[in-house]
C-alpha cells in the first residue's frame, strides 16, 4: 500500500497492527560518474519492489530523500540537514504515525550517513513512550539486511557496500543507465582501513579526492538486478518477520 495514493479514510481503516515503512536516503555527491540522487533511486526501487510484493499488508510513506550528509558537503550539489534536525525530523515521522495509532513503524535506510541519527531516533522514541509494551520501532539499512550480498552474483569482486562503487554503479547502470557517466574510465579508490574497529570521524576528503570508494570498473547492470533481487528478498524477509510479530515479545 502507497501511502501517497491512499486517501485518510482509507488510513483510518487500516489494521493498526499494519507495519508502516519509511524509506529514508540522501541527496549527496556520487564521485564523477553517478548522479547526486544515486541513494534516493536505488532506495526507491528497492521500496517499490518490496510494496509489490507485500501489497494488502505494509503501508510505505513516500521516500524521504534529504539526509544526513555533511561529510560530503565539500562537494557541489550535495544537499544535507543539519544532524539534530535530521534527527527531529525522523523522530517527528514516526511520532505522527504513533498518534495516528500505528504500533509497528520501521526506517528502511539507503544512505550510510542516516546510520546514526536514525538509530538514535528509534531510542530516543522508544525512551519516551517507555510505559508502553506493544510498540516495535525499527530502523535498517538496506544492504545490512543481506550480509552475504556479495554472492548474488558470481562476478561480485567487492565484499561490502562502498560509495559510488561496483555496487551503487552496478545498480544504476539497471535503473537509469543513461545516468552514469564512464564509470569504465574511473580509477579505484581503495576501502583501507580506517583504525577499524574503532569508529572514526571523518569527511568524504580524508578518504576520497573525486568522491567514490570502491571500484566502478566493475559495474553492470547484470550485477544491479541481482543485486536488487538480493537486497529486496533480505527487505521483504524482514518485513514479513514485523507482519508475524506477536505484538508483545522481545524477539521475533
Amino acid at each position: 500500500m502507497l501511502l501517497a495514493e491512499m486517501t485518510w479514510p482509507e488510513v483510518a481503516a487500516l489494521d493498526r497492527d499494519t507495519p508502516v515503512v519509511f524509506p529514508i536516503a540522501a541527496l549527496e555527491q556520487h564521485g564523477h560518474h553517478l548522479p547526486v540522487f544515486t541513494d534516493s533511486m536505488l532506495m526507491g526501487e528497492i521500496a517499490r519492489r518490496a510494496e509489490l510484493e507485500l501489497r494488502d499488508q505494509v503501508l510505505f510513506a513516500p521516500l524521504q530523500w534529504l539526509g544526513n550528509s555533511h561529510h560530503h558537503l565539500d562537494f557541489p550539489g550535495t544537499m544535507s540537514a543539519e544532524p539534530r534536525v535530521y534527527l527531529d525530523l525522523l523522530d517527528g515521522l514516526m511520532e505522527n504515525f504513533l498518534h495516528h495509532g500505528f504500533r509497528r513503524l520501521f526506517f528502511l535506510n539507503g544512505h550510510g550517513g542516516n546510520d546514526v541519527p536514525g538509530k538514535q531516533a528509534v531510542f530516543e522514541l522508544r525512551q519516551r513512550h517507555r510505559r508502553r509494551e506493544d510498540l516495535l520501532l525499527l530502523f535498517a539499512t538496506y544492504w545490512n539486511l543481506a550480509p552475504d550480498a556479495v554472492s548474488s552474483h558470481p562476478d561480485l569482486k567487492q565484499r561490502v557496500m562502498g560509495h559510488a562503487c561496483e555496487w551503487e554503479t552496478s545498480m544504476i547502470l539497471r535503473l537509469a543507465p543513461q545516468l552514469v557517466k564512464n564509470h569504465s574510465g574511473t580509477d579505484e579508490v581503495p576501502f583501507g582501513n580506517p583504525f577499524e574497529p574503532a569508529s572514526r570521524g571523518w569527511i568524504m576528503n580524508d578518504r576520497s579526492v573525486p568522491g567514490h570508494v570502491g571500484d566502478p570498473r566493475e559495474a553492470s547492470a547484470e550485477k544491479g538486478e541481482a543485486l536488487f533481487q538480493t537486497f529486496t528478498a533480505a527487505t521483504v524477509a524482514m518485513l514479513e518477520r514485523v507482519i508475524a510479530w506477536d505484538g508483545s515479545s522481545w524477539e521475533g
